[in-house]
């Protein structure tokens, strides 16, 4: 599966507790990632400096569903359950 362009849920919905530039203490879940641009495109997105989570994240069917809202959806309930 290829990452849906301008979705963004992955950079939304989860909680990131490694830093990411411009978050030196990471981000709580449900919290909008400030490398997150307008577009919900990441702007480190390539770049060395995004965080090794993220590097790592890989969009499949059952995690992001069919919508950017199932991806919201599902990605913020295994948020809850961690």
């Amino acid at each position: 599966m290829d990452c849906r362009l301008g979705c963004g849920a992955c950079c939304i919905a989860p909680s990131i507790t490694t830093p990411i530039p411009g978050m030196p203490e990471g981000k709580p879940a449900g919290v909008r990632c400030i490398q997150l641009n307008d577009e919900n495109l990441c702007k480190l997105f390539g770049k060395p400096e995004r965080p090794k989570v993220c590097l790592s994240f890989k969009p499949m069917d059952d995690v992001c569903g069919e919508t950017n809202e199932q991806a919201m959806q599902i990605i913020t309930e295994l948020e809850f359950l961690t």
